[in-house]
């Protein structure tokens, strides 16, 4: 009697922990390969930045005091070539420390000592927010006077070259536009671009915002397309 084919499930998710405390890593490595994860390590930012070339992970979780390098600079290294999910963890929480994270291109933080079902959860979430739009899914195109928006494809062309966006980036830009006019409150938006147990982070917003608008807006001082409603939340008007 002929076999049957073999079954084949969905490829397994590559994550790359980088930490210089082996303590930590381990802790990271046993719990993401649980959650059927394949998972890569680098205690330092050099060895880092070159597994992520070879290997190309679905995310990366990243401390920021490596012995080599600060992480910050690993981020503006990943940054220049790839879009991947990046999770800071890290001792620092200083809310400067923080923005400059998020500056760099981080998709979020989370501070030392760190739970590990809230790690996991924000780790799924910024993969999450990094997926390709399903086929079937209806094609939109949303275009102003300087840019335009390809939400099936996830492109932005402005000037006829497209626009490297970060996955949070790309998702805050992506709820926004799909309510051309329509204020969308602080709250709302923090929590469909980092999660539901966010609320209050509204320096997150200002930080990606003011992203947003630099690589997006013809002036970025005095924006035509992304406004701010203070106090309350955002606007995009096309």
């Amino acid at each position: 009697m002929p076999q049957s084919p073999a079954r084949t499930g969905p490829a397994r998710r590559r994550v790359l922990v980088v930490d210089d405390e082996p303590r930590i890593v381990r802790a990271l490595v046993i719990n993401l390969r649980a959650r059927d994860y394949e998972v890569d390590t680098a205690a330092d930012g050099a060895t880092a930045l070159r597994t992520a070339a070879a290997h190309r992970p679905d995310a990366v979780i990243l401390d920021l005091g490596l012995p080599d390098m600060d992480g910050v600079d690993v981020l503006h290294e990943l940054r220049r070539t790839s879009r991947v999910p990046v999770l800071v963890l890290s001792a620092r929480q200083t809310s400067g420390e923080k923005v400059k994270a998020l500056d760099a291109g981080a998709d979020d933080y989370v501070t030392k000592p760190f739970g590990m079902d809230e790690l996991l959860a924000r780790l799924r979430a910024a993969v999450r927010r990094s997926e390709p739009v399903a086929a079937a899914e209806e094609t939109v195109l949303v275009e102003t006077e300087e840019f335009t928006v390809d939400l099936a494809a996830k492109r932005v062309n402005r000037g006829g070259r497209d626009i490297r966006l970060t996955p949070t980036e790309w998702h805050l830009l992506e709820v926004l536009v799909r309510s051309p006019g329509r204020l969308v409150g602080q709250k709302q938006l923090l929590q469909e671009v980092w999660g539901p147990s966010y609320g209050t982070e509204t320096n997150y917003l200002r930080v990606y915002m003011a992203q947003l608008r630099r690589k997006l807006e013809a002036d970025p001082s005095h924006p035509r397309h992304f406004i701010t409603e203070p106090g309350m939340g955002y606007r995009f008007e096309p």
